[in-house]
């Protein structure tokens, strides 16, 4: 089984792929932007703004999926300066504040748009 995710509550893909795909077990979410859903533009110009944004967004994709944040097993952030890093770790510490899932951080040359931070996640689902 393999069913296409699509919130509102997230912002909409910016390019032919899906907000995340869903499987028996698993959802595997697309990379999310510090965008707003509604205006479609960052929700600041600075990496808290678009971080905690970007988590948002992520939380809203999982939750359309029929998972939660505490059933994220591994996320990825790429960042386009990792002298942020301690700046991201106190925003994403909030959306996961006990076992949080493994993740990787990577700095990256670009970003889709412009954006500081992307993160994706893959989570189980709920039973």
């Amino acid at each position: 089984m393999r069913k296409v995710i699509a919130t509102s509550a997230a912002p909409a893909a910016v390019g032919p792929y899906s907000q995340a795909i869903k499987t028996e077990q698993l959802v595997f979410t697309a990379g999310q932007l510090g965008l707003d859903p509604v205006t479609g533009e960052f929700a600041g110009e600075d990496i808290t703004a678009q971080t905690q944004q970007a988590m948002q967004n992520l939380q809203a994709v999982i939750q359309a999926a029929g998972s939660d944040m505490e059933h994220v097993l591994k996320t990825t952030i790429y960042m386009v300066d990792l002298a942020d890093f301690k700046t991201v770790n106190a925003i994403y510490g909030k959306f996961f504040t006990q076992a949080p899932p493994a993740r990787s951080t990577v700095q990256v040359a670009a970003l889709p748009l412009g954006g500081l931070v992307e993160i994706e996640a893959i989570a189980l689902l709920l039973a």
